[in-house]
């Protein structure tokens, strides 16, 4: 399992997110996930903890808390979302619009 850690700022290094959660436990892994097109930060991260024992006590401690200026969002990771192989999903289909009359 993991951690959300959402309203970062844009300025957070994996360095600073790591030293913050290491106060909690043993840090295993921090992904800053980053826009695929301008490369700049998205502004949340991925913690992954040694236990779920410190995983807890890092969410009950950060949650709310502010840091860089900003009240973060501490979290159990939520799974992906299946978001399926299609782009923009149904996209309605009109059928034929030649006989459509308005």
């Amino acid at each position: 399992m993991s951690i959300y850690v959402g309203n970062l700022s844009y300025e957070v290094t994996q360095d600073a997110l790591n030293a913050v959660f290491a106060e909690y436990g043993s840090v295993k892994r921090v992904q800053l996930p980053t826009d695929r097109e301008t490369g700049r930060l998205r502004g949340f991260a991925f913690v992954e903890m040694g236990t779920e024992a410190e995983e807890t006590a890092a969410i009950e401690a950060l949650d709310g808390a502010e840091w860089l200026g900003r009240d973060l969002k501490v979290n159990k990771a939520k799974p992906r979302e299946d978001r399926g192989g299609s782009f923009g999903g149904n996209r309605g289909g009109g059928g034929n619009f030649r006989n459509n009359r308005y």
